[in-house]
């Protein structure tokens, strides 16, 4: 299967494939949680949880994130039950009791993550054959946009991500993480850390180190700082 074939969003059987022919190893659906890759499934719009759907009045493609829902699929359940989501606004939202019950062949991949991992493991792979001294990692002037960080970090905690940033709270560490070089330029030339971001919204708010590890492999303008993100990882033994 090329990458022309994959749909946006594949099924187990078309993520495998697809994972397959760009490896050389076969692919199930436990190797494809445990490699971190996110699955999904389609709501329809449901009268009884308004909330979860905005204006998205036909449904939407809600992520499985939770690591007690994907553990119970890793153990080999035979459906899907999904107790914590994000709505159609990107927000977390925990579902009520007893949770949303789907058929595994319901789940669906994102193309764009598909893809992500499998340059993710060649770039392993690579570093195996011919593996090269690591650099000692050291604080960067360099950041990330506002843009960038809104990308990449809104909706993973239920605050006002725009708002914080531009206050300059101390709840992702001095100077609300912003690179302190860059606050001596203009306003809109800010720049701030993802790591030293990233670790507060850890602990302060509790999103999974899982999650947040997904974030930097996801957007591509977080792959130079995902070296610094796996070191701080291992130093806090997570």
């Amino acid at each position: 299967m090329t990458i022309k074939d994959l749909p946006y969003r594949a099924t187990i059987e078309e993520a495998c494939q697809w994972l397959g022919s760009q490896t050389t190893t076969t692919w199930t659906l436990v190797h494809l949680l445990e490699n971190g890759l996110t699955p999904y499934v389609w709501l329809d719009f449901d009268a009884t949880m308004p909330e979860l759907f905005g204006n998205a009045n036909g449904g939407y493609p809600a992520p499985i994130f939770l690591k007690e829902d994907t553990q119970r699929l890793i153990d080999g359940s035979p459906d899907v039950l999904m107790t914590i989501t994000k709505d159609v606004d990107n927000i977390v939202s925990r579902l009520p009791t007893p949770g949303i019950h789907k058929d595994v062949t319901e789940l669906r991949f994102l193309k764009k993550d598909l893809q992500k991992l499998a340059k993710q493991l060649q770039r392993q792979k690579a570093a195996e054959v011919a593996p090269q001294p690591i650099a000692n990692v050291t604080e960067s002037q360099d950041g990330i946009s506002k843009a960038q960080v809104l990308l990449a970090f809104s909706g993973l905690a239920k605050i006002n991500l725009e708002s914080s940033l531009e206050s300059a709270l101390a709840l992702f560490g001095d100077e609300g993480a912003r690179v302190k070089s860059s606050t001596k330029k203009a306003k809109n030339k800010i720049l701030w850390n993802p790591v030293t971001l990233a670790l507060g919204l850890n602990d302060l708010y509790k999103v999974p180190m899982q999650r947040l590890t997904k974030v930097f492999q996801t957007h591509d303008f977080l792959d130079a700082w995902e070296a610094e993100w796996q070191q701080t990882l291992e130093l806090l033994d997570f």
